[in-house]
């Protein structure tokens, strides 16, 4: 079996790599480059869904654990 890695970037995509075949939500091959890792949109704003395209980088995305530290200092402001 082919080792299998999933990397979640801290403020971007997941990494996929190995043979990790994709599928959309009717269950159809979604098409990725053999042997190349790819990198799932994360932030739900690339136009190249699902994979990402970088906006995260340009919309401010912050991933859960940044967004949820983000919070919780705004709630100690008050």
């Amino acid at each position: 079996m082919t080792d299998v890695r999933i990397t979640v970037s801290k403020n971007g995509s997941l990494k996929v790599e190995g043979d990790v075949p994709l599928y959309d939500h009717e269950g159809n091959a979604v098409e990725t480059r053999e042997g190349r890792p790819y990198y799932l949109c994360r932030c739900g704003g690339s136009t190249n869904k699902p994979f990402c395209d970088g906006t995260h980088s340009k919309i401010g995305f912050l991933g859960a654990e940044a967004a949820v530290e983000a919070a919780d200092r705004s709630e100690g402001a008050d």
